[in-house]
């Protein structure tokens, strides 16, 4: 029987190619984004993926939005305060996939360079606190509404509350929050995050 294979993370790639274009060490970005060396190497070698603060300051430290990082690496640039008529389709199962411990995160229409929310399709896994670890934190704003399961809402200034589908929450991204799985089967949501 095959057993399956761990997916790699996209992240490397992306990162070590707008590293090269810039002519930056590792060591360079490591400075830049204050993510430790250690962490850069084994994201470029597909060894480890990065969460969504980790990677907000990976875009940070090369001064490109959120969805610029995510998005694949084109000629065409747009501008955001110019009508473009720009669509873009998010079919199920699309998606940029990156995988952490605590998050299976689908970022959701990746080929739209400067855009200002990033849609995301999430499955929250962790389902303890003590499981998921410290509070994320990031800056932006969210909104989440849970389409499969349930899912319980940390955060650091409010009292736990759970969800079921069709419920949902805008919180301050700066407040440490996490989203943990409440029920037996797999937990989703849809996050729009405001792109910072």
């Amino acid at each position: 029987m095959e057993t399956a294979r761990k997916r790699m993370s996209p992240l490397g790639p992306r990162i070590k190619a707008l590293r090269k274009a810039r002519k930056w060490s590792l060591a360079v970005l490591s400075e830049k984004s204050d993510i430790p060396l250690s962490t850069l190497s084994k994201v470029e070698h597909g060894a480890l993926t990065l969460s969504y603060d980790r990677i907000q300051q990976i875009a940070k430290a090369f001064d490109v939005s959120f969805s610029e990082f995510l998005s694949p690496e084109t000629l065409e640039e747009t501008l955001r305060n110019q009508p473009t008529a720009r669509i873009c389709w998010a079919p199920k199962d699309s998606g940029l996939v990156v995988e952490t411990q605590n998050y299976v995160y689908k970022y959701l229409c990746n080929d739209l360079r400067a855009k200002a929310m990033v849609p995301i399709h999430c499955q929250c896994k962790a389902r303890s606190l003590e499981a998921f670890g410290d509070f994320l934190r990031h800056d932006a704003e969210e909104f989440i509404l849970v389409v499969q399961g349930k899912v319980q809402v940390h955060t650091e200034f409010y009292e736990p509350r759970t969800l079921t589908v069709g419920d949902g929450v805008y919180i301050d991204s700066r407040m440490g929050h996490a989203y943990l799985n409440a029920g037996e089967g797999e937990a989703w949501i849809v996050s729009v995050n405001l792109n910072a």
